[in-house]
Parts: C-alpha cells; structure tokens; sequence
C-alpha cells in the first residue's frame, strides 16, 4: 500500500481568478481503507499565498471529503505570476488513526493531534503529487491572446464543470471566440467550438462573433461558425449584420458563404441600409454585383433621406457603379425624400460624367426616336455622349434609323456620331432601319457610308434581311450601294435582343409578297414604343 487517501479526480488543484472575486478551487479527498477511518493533514508549501479549509481531519472509511483551498493574488495583481501551471504544491500526510483513538474520532481538526503526523512510531504517509493549475476568465483570455493551443486545451479541459469555460469573457468584455478572431486564429476558434461555447453571446461592443469574423473579413472562420448555426442575422443591440459588414468592406468569399448559408440580401442595418447601400457607399462594386445576381433590390429606400443605391452611387460620381445598377434595372426616375433623382445629385456635385447614363442619354435617344432635330442639337451641346448606348447597346442613331427619322439621322451622322456602331447582338443601325422597312433612311444611310457588309453576330447582312423579308425596293437599293448578292433569299432570322424580336426569334420568314411596312409594329418583339419605356418618356 502507497497511500490511504486518494485524489478525485486528479493530483491537480484547479483554482479559478475572476476579477472581483475570491478565487479558489476545491480538492476532493478520499479514504481508500475499507475498515479503518484515516487522518489527514494538507499543508501548502508556499504558506503564505493559500488558505486551506479545513487542513486537516478525520475520515470515516472509503468516505469523502472536499477541501477548499483559497488563492491571494499578491495586491494590484490581476493574474498569477505564472498561469496557468505553477510551482506551488501541496503535502498530504495521512495516517490511519490510532487504536486508542478510534472510539472517539472525529472529522475536527481539532482532534487531529499534530503528532500524529510527526512521530516516528506510526507509519505515515506523505504524497507531494499535489500541484496547481489556474484557470479562470482571465487566465483563458491571456492564452488565447498568447496563442498557446495547448494550454487552452489543458484550461478548458480542468476548469469547474458547472460554468462552461468557453464562454469566459476579458475585462474588456470580449468572449474568447471574439479575442481568438481579433487574432486571426481559426485554429484556436476551432478548438473553442469543440466545447461548445455561445456563439450568439455578445461582446460589450454589440458584436456577434459571427459579425465580428465577418467584419474582418475572416472566411475560414465565418465557415466554422455557420457550421455551428451561427445565425445570419443582424443581433439586436449591433449596428450591422454579418452580411453588412462583409458587404461593407469588401470580403466577397464571406459575402458568398453568408448568402449560400440563407443571409437575407435584403436585411436593413440599424438606420435601414441594405448590404447594397453599404457596397455602392464604399464602392465595392464586385459585391454589388453578387448581390445583384442573389436577388437584391436595385431600388431599395434608407431610411434616411429615402436614397436609392443609384442615388449613392450618382452622389461619389462611380460611373463604374451607376452603369452596374443601371444594367441591372435600376430606376433612374425614383425620388428620394427630397424630391430629387439620382441625377439632381450627380447634378448638385458636379458629376459631368453622369450627366449622360442618368438623364442626357435618354433624352437624346428620345429626340432620336421623334426626330427632333433642335433638341438633338441642344443636348449634344450640353454634354450629351453622341454615341452612348443603352443596356442593349442601342446608339442614339439606331433609334432614328428603326424609326425612320432622316433629318435626325442626318445631324446625328453630321455630328460625328459611328455609323457603324453594333448593339449586342452585333446589329447596326442599318441592319434596324431595313427590319423596320425603312426606306429613305436606308438610302440616307448607305449614302453616308454605312456599311452594307457588316454583319451581325449571327452572321446576317442587311441584304439577307431584306431578301427574307421579301423587300424588293429595299434589296435594290443595297445592292446599288454595294451590298454583295450571295443567293441566299431564304433563311432563318436570328434572334435580336429581347425587347424587340421575340416574334422572329428562329422562325422561317414567309416569302409571299407583303404589303408596305409590315413588320413595323407586329412582326418584331413589340412595338418599339413598348419595348423602351425609357424612349418615350
């Protein structure tokens, strides 16, 4: 026989440092003797820096006892001078109680006599196995601060299991989780969810840790908690969700994890901006699009002055941007809460370069359309982009050629605008005045030097067009002017762009002889004044 008391369940005191509080752990004692009671007796090395309750006293058989020993930090301390293992340890002395004292033992410490402990008669049992750890919020905090793995671990694994240790918080208020990500320590996060910590607790700022990894860009670690069910939404007392940060400062890999994991694209910050006000704002524009492409409403209100994403990014003058939202649907026409769209704005900061994609562009194209010739003169003065197209590729002359407009077709050309600019879909503003049964402005055309040659993305001259279609007039004039007469007078008409031919998209044309302008309202995509809101405002 070694010893007559036990340790449970280690030879290891773990003592526990709050701030503010005693700090302490418990020691478990256990009589191993079947029939005979034993004392004991526990004595610290260090004298001065522990208290022990009780020190020593008498155990009934196989019985057990727990022994408080209290730690004092020295004054002005916050932690140990060294954590979370020390080389303080304790003596046990244990000794089966005398014969003659058996009658009346008890387990007062003042019944155990000291000599009990010290005579040489007796057979006494000494065990200095017993050592101490520290453990504690901030012995926790201080290790994952440091880094140590290892000694994590050991902390998590001996600390007092009625309080979870991987929720302990610094003096400062951050959890461990928050500390191990200012870090950058997805490793250490990694063990941390191993013993199951809050993952929605808060720090004292207001962030979840799934907010703060995402606000640091953190993917790995922002993958490790949507693991865990971290929610993807903005937590109450917080300014911004995960996908605001993300959006906010440009971590497109965190940005793609929160919206595959169910991130609301649309979820409002505290004073209601969407994950999109916020990307326009810093002018992330690669996170504008994904979030564009994952449903998020282009026309989206704050709360504020009622700004549209397009009113933020025609304020920072982001032509990149406004050009972004305007493809994707963006209405130019919304007034905010002061009655002001999104080129009033560009206007009021001197954005020049907008003035064109917000409002200038639209009017010419609507001048174009209605062969205003004094208007297209007025607005190419003020600053109108002679050749700026819309989100199909559309130019200002393509407008006048599907219409017919010959005087404007004329300024335009006069005013240096491409005339053989293509949408798209590779068409040229010929290819649209012969779709549309144009007849003086094809001549117009062709006399400016349009080429009669060009071809669409398909593949398709404007002759084929007219061949198809069975445009005899049409035909000749461009054969006059040069077009090359292949043979081919049937064919299939490919599809143009989805606001205008829907009707012809892969479809045999008939050639049974037609009647003047057929095609102008009913046989492509819609009339022309349906399919451009824009041109008719």
């Amino acid at each position: 026989m070694d010893r007559l008391v036990g340790l449970e369940p280690w030879n290891l005191v773990s003592i526990r440092i709050e701030p503010g509080q005693k700090c302490y752990g418990e020691l478990t004692l256990r009589n191993v003797m079947y029939t005979m009671p034993v004392a004991f007796r526990i004595q610290a090395l260090s004298k001065t820096r522990y208290t022990i309750k009780p020190q020593s006293g008498i155990m009934s058989p196989l019985a057990t006892l727990t022994i408080e020993i209290t730690y004092h930090l020295s004054p002005g301390s916050l932690l140990p001078e060294t954590f979370p293992h020390c080389e303080d340890s304790f003596l046990l002395h244990s000794v089966v109680v005398p014969g003659a004292a058996i009658k009346d033992a008890t387990s007062s410490m003042d019944a155990v006599p000291i000599d009990w402990f010290t005579t040489r008669k007796k057979q006494v049992f000494i065990d200095s196995g017993i050592k101490v750890m520290f453990v504690g919020s901030p012995i926790l905090a201080q290790l994952v601060m440091d880094g140590s793995m290892d000694e994590i671990r050991e902390v998590l694994e001996h600390s007092d299991p009625s309080w979870n240790p991987a929720d302990a918080v610094d003096f400062h208020g951050k959890t461990l989780l928050h500390i191990a990500i200012s870090q950058s320590r997805a490793d250490i996060v990694q063990l941390l969810l191993e013993f199951e910590p809050d993952v929605e607790f808060q720090s004292r700022s207001g962030y979840s840790p799934l907010e703060a990894a995402a606000r640091s860009g953190e993917a790995l670690i922002v993958e490790l908690l949507l693991a865990r069910r971290a929610s993807t939404e903005r937590s109450q007392s917080s300014t911004r969700g995960p996908i605001h940060h993300a959006a906010g400062g440009c971590h497109l890999e965190v940005l793609r994890l929160l919206l595959l994991k169910g991130a609301n694209v649309n979820a409002l910050t505290k004073d209601g901006n969407t994950a999109l006000h916020l990307a326009v704002e810093e002018r992330r524009r690669g996170c504008a699009r994904l979030l564009l492409a994952s449903g998020a409403k282009a026309d989206a209100r704050n709360n504020g002055d009622g700004d549209t994403p397009l009113h933020i990014a025609a304020g920072l003058g982001d032509e990149n941007m406004v050009k972004l939202l305007l493809h994707k649907g963006a209405n130019k026409d919304i007034r905010n809460k002061n009655g002001k769209i999104a080129y009033d704005i560009a206007a009021e900061d001197g954005h020049a370069r907008l003035f064109d994609a917000l409002k200038l562009g639209d009017s010419l194209c609507i001048a174009a359309r209605k062969g205003e010739v004094r208007t297209i003169d007025r607005l190419i003065e003020n600053g109108a982009a002679i050749n700026g197209r819309d989100q199909h590729g559309w130019t200002a002359l393509h407008r006048a050629a599907f219409k017919g407009k010959t005087d404007a077709l004329r300024v335009l050309i006069g005013k240096g605008i491409d005339v053989d600019a293509k949408d798209e879909d590779g068409y040229t503003a010929l290819h649209c005045a012969v779709e549309s049964s144009q007849a003086d402005a094809i001549e117009l055309l062709v006399k400016k030097g349009a080429d009669v040659e060009a071809r669409t993305n398909k593949g398709v001259t404007a002759l084929q067009i007219a061949e198809s279609l069975h445009y005899v007039g049409i035909t000749r004039v461009l054969i006059h002017g040069g077009a090359a007469k292949d043979g081919v007078t049937r064919l299939v008409v490919p599809a143009l762009h989805s606001p205008f031919r829907n009707g012809m998209a892969g479809k045999e044309v008939e050639t049974k002889p037609m009647k003047k302008r057929p095609l102008r309202a009913r046989t492509l995509r819609g009339s022309f004044d349906r399919a451009m809101p824009l041109a008719v405002v």
